[in-house]
């Protein structure tokens, strides 16, 4: 799958991003879903921006449509992303408008979409939950820049979640959801056992709360069920093991403590027992290529064992902005993304990842036409 960075809020300088807009994504979706498909990346995860669409005087789409042309154009099936940080700056996330204002929004949105795609219809409601509840409610970088206040922000996502799950049901009673969360792990320095029970909790229990509240398992007079938490998404990066304390400093490649992406797909289907995706992987600059050779090594032993992981997300597919220096850019993309002498932001091909795309499909058994970087370069 190819995952277009869609993140819209108020970063932690206060500015209002939106990444659908600042990689020109909206102004190429039909050359980058073009590419997409060329590559044999037909499922793209892809954005609805929430406090675009939902305006003071109704809902306008009209920011949508030309995603939903290019996917029928190009044959490409979205699973479409409908709050990924951003949300409308009138409502108050802990607020009870905030669930009702979102279930609505997702009722109109399925309706939407329900009339202009057709088969089937996916979507994740809350991107990220537990993420945002830390970005929003502990560290402040993203509005509601709150502290201390992360665990009452998720379950306040995870209730909104739930609703506009049902609302969007009461339109497509089999639209399919896809929740994406990160699984990351912590390990107590080698210096500090008193740590031991903290990371425990951390990788055991408050990891999986965003999950265990969608399905029902933790609170469940929210309304949460199995169905609810639908296709579990994992979010997996090289940051995702670090020393607790010590979050900017990933666990190196060759540290013993570091677990494989087979034992994080694992731990989680023990845990739920439902089919999984993973709905977000990447790395930078020239470590794009062999991180992802090293996925394919991975999701191989999964399939072997016979773990129903039914997709990868190269995400961000299209190098971004990085949230809070806007002026800077992530390279994490299959497509890098540089301006010409006019501003328009072109796209150029990252071979050494293709190539090791070309290998991932190969391996595991897709059977689109696999093309050469030459004949999908823009």
């Amino acid at each position: 799958m190819a995952g277009f960075e869609c993140a819209t809020g108020f970063n932690k300088g206060h500015a209002w991003i939106d990444q659908i807009a600042s990689t020109q994504h909206e102004r190429f979706v039909d050359q980058d879903y073009a590419s997409a498909a060329a590559a044999g990346l037909n499922t793209v995860r892809e954005g609805i921006r929430w406090a675009m669409v939902d305006q003071p005087g109704g809902y306008d789409f009209s920011s949508v449509a030309p995603f939903v042309r290019a996917a029928r154009r190009h044959d490409i099936q979205p699973i479409w992303d409908l709050f990924h940080y951003g949300y409308p700056p009138d409502l108050d996330p802990f607020s009870d408008a905030f669930v009702d204002r979102f279930a609505a929004y997702c009722y109109e949105a399925a309706l939407y979409l329900k009339s202009r795609i057709s088969g089937p219809l996916l979507f994740t409601p809350v991107n990220e939950p537990s993420y945002f509840a830390w970005a929003g409610g502990e560290s402040a970088h993203f509005a509601p820049y709150l502290t201390g206040k992360a665990y009452e922000l998720k379950v306040q996502l995870i209730r909104a979640a739930i609703k506009g799950i049902d609302a969007i049901w009461s339109v497509c009673p089999d639209a399919m959801i896809v929740n994406a969360d990160p699984i990351c792990r912590q390990v107590a320095p080698p210096d500090r056992p008193d740590l031991e029970e903290y990371a425990r909790w951390f990788n055991e229990t408050a990891v999986f709360e965003a999950y265990d509240l969608l399905s029902g398992r933790l609170l469940p007079e929210l309304g949460g069920t199995s169905r609810h938490l639908g296709i579990v998404g994992i979010n997996y990066y090289w940051t995702n093991q670090w020393e607790c304390e010590r979050p900017l400093e990933p666990l190196s490649a060759d540290d013993e403590r570091l677990w494989p992406l087979r034992d994080i797909v694992r731990w989680t289907w023990h845990r739920y027992g439902q089919e999984l995706a993973i709905t977000e992987t990447s790395h930078s600059g020239d470590l794009r290529g062999p991180w992802l050779r090293q996925v394919t090594e991975e999701v191989s032993a999964i399939l072997e064992e016979g773990i129903p992981l039914r997709g990868v997300c190269l995400y961000p597919v299209l190098g971004m902005p990085e949230w809070h220096v806007q002026e800077e850019w992530a390279h994490m993309g299959l497509w890098d993304v540089t301006p010409d002498a006019n501003g328009v932001l072109q796209r150029s091909l990252h071979k050494p990842m293709y190539e090791a795309l070309r290998v991932a499909q190969e391996r595991i058994g897709n059977r689109m036409p696999i093309k050469t970087a030459r004949e999908i370069a823009p």
